[in-house]
């Protein structure tokens, strides 16, 4: 058989080799049919990205080949979805978009013209010399950098960003994490915006002349024992020496450092087949060594990325942007306290709040909802505080518990606890009883809810699908109580999702914290 393209995705022959998907002749999408799909009468069922649905909707020229584009398994026009026009795969300003390594729409490079690539490899050499000068360590060129640069002369076509490691002294986490904001400090100091992925690498940012922002992954590396660590989730066998003292390598016109045995690394990296080009490689690292690395320098946020790819897509417009009902529920009872908005996604009550007169604080975890609410609170004048939160990383929370805890005021959290994994959540309820406890503030929560004929696995299903889950009641009454909390008031019905969709069982739940010397 060919293929066959449909709404549901590619239907394809079994195959472990990589295929890559263009539309209207634009690289988007590069997939291994047996391990991204699953049987179907006539082949594999490869479903199409998550990031890439709210785009296929319309009619384009889909093409699917291997790598090489000598063998064609499909090229034809297809008609996608129930909308009109031409299949676009774009971003805002309409510039061409793919799914990257880890999933995420981006800008490849192949869709990056050579002022623009000279730009980003010269901010990649600046970046290595502050590291260097002002961070103090040498970082060394790793990861698709590397590889484009050994094996193809270039960046790789469908790579989106720079990678840069550096090899750290210490075997102690909380030395390797000291060290991490030492150099975020340096670098921030040398005028660069930056983000912190975890307690171990950082995302430069560099803002390029066409208008996009440019990543420059820096992650440590490290060995404790026999074994060698190195972000994203890498662990196994590499000795120092492979690494330093560094080789030099070429990449578009520019000289940097390299690992001393960039074979070694590849290998390490990528497997002993690292030469032949997989546009679809996915990494396959120890559980034990991702356990090791949760533990010792991050939480977990491995949601993050889609939450932050939804926030940036096209679907976020049909949230809709007047108050929610729970918001006008809850801001009855708020009286004249300040309110913290608790995984407040688009800002929607949030900047209702404030223009209620109250004090408003928006928190979340992505920096795309984020982002959304700070442009929506300029436009609208108001004054919404705008600050991120990370419910899986204890720092994170004990940051925000305390400052919260300075005055009092209420929580407000619409669909927040079914987003939350347990780890999550049981410091949501950490932060909870921190805020609360010392002023007399309320915790107000709506969430769909496992009932009566709907529970988890039933055919009502919660959108983003995906990322938000049907949660029982009964278990976040317990987790508050256990926590120290008090319910007052918890009902369970009708109610609406995150689109203002009907929902046949949304909880809303209303508690408090005693102070230690109230009677409960």
């Amino acid at each position: 058989m060919t293929a066959v393209v449909s709404d549901d995705g590619l239907l394809l022959p079994a195959g472990s080799r990589p295929l890559l998907v263009e539309i209207d002749g634009h690289y988007v999408w590069s997939l291994t049919p047996v391990r991204d799909g699953r049987p179907q009468s006539g082949g594999v069922l490869v479903p199409w990205p998550g990031v890439l649905r709210p785009y296929l909707a319309g009619r384009g020229r889909v093409r699917i080949t291997d790598t090489t584009g000598a063998e064609v398994l499909y090229d034809d026009e297809v008609g996608l979805g129930d909308g009109e026009g031409r299949l676009a795969v774009v971003d805002k300003a309409g510039n061409r978009l793919s799914v990257d390594k880890v999933g995420h729409l981006a800008r490849s490079f192949a869709d990056t013209g050579e002022a623009i690539q000279e730009e980003i490899m010269a901010g990649t050499r600046r970046a290595i010399d502050d590291l260097r000068d002002h961070g103090g360590v040498d970082a060394y060129l790793n990861y698709g950098a590397l590889l484009g640069a050994i094996r193809e002369g270039g960046m790789l076509k469908h790579d989106s960003d720079t990678d840069l490691c550096y090899l750290s002294p210490h075997t102690s986490p909380a030395d390797i994490i000291t060290e991490s904001y030492r150099i975020s400090r340096a670098m921030r100091d040398r005028g660069w915006r930056l983000l912190r992925m975890s307690g171990g690498d950082i995302k430069l940012l560099l803002p390029l002349s066409d208008g996009r922002v440019c990543h420059i992954d820096v992650f440590v590396a490290f060995h404790i024992g026999d074994t060698f660590f190195q972000l994203g989730n890498r662990s196994g066998t590499l000795p120092r020496e492979a690494i330093v003292p560094f080789s030099t390598i070429e990449l578009h016109g520019h000289e940097f450092p390299a690992p001393r045995d960039p074979d070694a690394m590849l290998s390490f990296l990528y497997g002993p087949e690292w030469r032949t080009p997989d546009p679809s490689f996915r990494y396959a690292d120890p559980p034990a060594g991702v356990r090791r690395l949760d533990g010792w320098l991050r939480g977990f946020r491995a949601e993050m990325g889609s939450w932050t790819e939804f926030f940036n897509g096209a679907r976020v417009s049909a949230v809709p942007r007047k108050v929610s009902s729970f918001g006008r529920w809850a801001e009855s009872q708020f009286g004249d306290l300040p309110v913290v908005d608790v995984g407040a996604g688009t800002g929607r009550d949030a900047l209702w709040f404030s223009r209620r007169g109250h004090a408003v604080q928006a928190l979340d975890f992505s920096r795309g909802g984020l982002n959304l609410i700070r442009r929506r609170n300029r436009r609208s004048s108001l004054s919404v505080s705008v600050d991120q939160i990370i419910l899986g990383e204890l720092r994170s929370t004990l940051m925000h518990g305390t400052r919260l805890a300075r005055d009092p005021h209420h929580l407000y959290a619409r669909h927040l606890v079914g987003c939350l994994d347990e780890p999550a959540l049981d410091q949501f309820w950490l932060l909870a009883r921190m805020a609360l406890r010392p002023g007399g503030g309320r915790l107000f929560l709506e969430f769909s809810a496992v009932a009566d004929g709907v529970t988890a696995g039933s055919g009502a299903p919660v959108e983003p699908y995906g990322l938000v889950r049907r949660v029982d009641p009964a278990t976040i009454r317990e987790a508050i109580t256990r926590s120290g909390g008090v319910v007052e008031h918890l009902t369970v019905g009708p109610g609406e999702d995150m689109f203002d969709l009907p929902d046949p069982a949304v909880c809303r739940i209303r508690a408090h914290w005693p102070h230690p010397k109230e009677k409960r």
